[in-house]
């Protein structure tokens, strides 16, 4: 095969319409367009969704839920991911370095979900009321 001999499979592309060439080519007269109206004219513009004047579908719909500007630069840490974190001392670099927490994450913080079987040492990261008990319960210990 050749670049300079690719070609589009035969009967996937129609040849193309030539208008305004009289009623017996089949597109004479008004070429398609119908009669009148903005859409009849050359270089006639409307905006993507416009109705004419009426409201708009994408306007008449209900607007739904809410997102989070903050949501990216904010990590949530489950209690059992906790031991997958190799470091003696879990920060956020640690939580980064173990792709727990996205790397644009600014803070980190730790909720109760799942069970702790090992001790961790937490120093810089925020923990839930039941996270911190749960950590201190199984040895560990959390700083501000």
């Amino acid at each position: 095969m050749r670049l300079n001999t690719i070609k589009p499979v035969e009967g996937s592309r129609r040849p193309r319409l030539r208008v305004g060439r009289g009623a017996s080519a089949g597109q004479g007269k008004t070429c398609g367009r119908g009669v009148k109206g903005q859409r009849a004219r050359k270089g006639g513009y409307h905006k993507v969704g416009f109705e004419g004047g009426q409201m708009p579908l994408q306007r008449r719909m209900p607007k739904v839920g809410f997102r989070s500007a903050i949501k990216a630069l904010r990590g949530e840490v489950r209690l059992h991911e906790l031991s997958l974190v190799k470091a003696e001392v879990i920060d956020l670099a640690a939580l980064k370095a173990a792709q727990i927490v996205s790397v644009f994450a600014e803070s980190a913080k730790v909720v109760l979900s799942g069970e702790l079987k090992k001790a961790v040492h937490l120093k810089g990261i925020g923990a839930t009321k039941g996270a911190r008990a749960a950590i201190e319960a199984a040895g560990g210990k959390v700083e501000a």
